[in-house]
């Protein structure tokens, strides 16, 4: 761990791998935040592109906002989606790019990647895949996207300006980041700001 940096980014990444493990296993379990199609219709998320999708491709979805309201992704284009979880945005972004466009999810859960990918697979969706990543480290060309987005990810990363600089590097010139997050307004003590449970909580 860096000294500029508030929490060790592995014991982090750890406690994210937990959370979002049961997420993807045990979808239909009680979180302290919405998950599913309920949560997609709160975020206004276009009706029709979700009521297309199968249980499997939505259930465990926990996003915190909807990167898509920023702007339709246009036909044609590559999009990087950080920390992709059980694919939804990316499925989202299939259907906007269409097939002569490419999705690219990534992510640090194997469960999320295994479901996410059996996902596409029974879709038929060969213009998506997922890989195994960090935001931190994107396995994804420089320049290659036309198109990054990301959903309440950015803020479970210690690391915050590693991610936007790998953003930065695997967008085209010109190229568009449409994400969602959170954000505080307000100081955070620094005892806070050290607690792992907090990060995740």
């Amino acid at each position: 761990m860096t000294d500029d940096l508030m929490i060790d980014p592995e014991v982090l990444r750890d406690q994210v791998r937990l959370k979002y493990r049961e997420v993807a296993v045990e979808p239909q379990s009680s979180f302290h935040f919405h998950t599913g199609r309920p949560l997609a219709a709160i975020l206004g998320y276009e009706t029709t592109a979700v009521e297309a999708l199968p249980d499997r491709a939505v259930e465990s979805f926990a996003g915190v906002g909807n990167p898509f309201a920023l702007r339709r992704l246009a036909p044609g284009e590559r999009v990087v989606d950080v920390g992709s979880g059980a694919g939804f945005d990316s499925f989202i972004a299939a259907g906007q790019v269409g097939t002569e466009g490419r999705v690219i999810g990534i992510d640090m859960t194997d469960e999320m990647l295994d479901k996410s990918r059996r996902t596409a697979a029974g879709l038929g969706l060969d213009h998506v895949s997922f890989s195994d990543g960090l935001a931190e480290q994107l396995p994804v060309a420089d320049g290659w996207a036309d198109a990054v987005i990301s959903n309440g990810v950015i803020n479970l990363c210690a690391d915050k300006r590693a991610v936007f600089d790998e953003i930065r590097r695997v967008l085209r010139p010109g190229g568009w980041m449409q994400f969602a997050d959170i954000a505080n307004g307000r100081p955070v003590p620094p005892d806070a700001l050290r607690d792992v449970d907090l990060w995740t909580g």
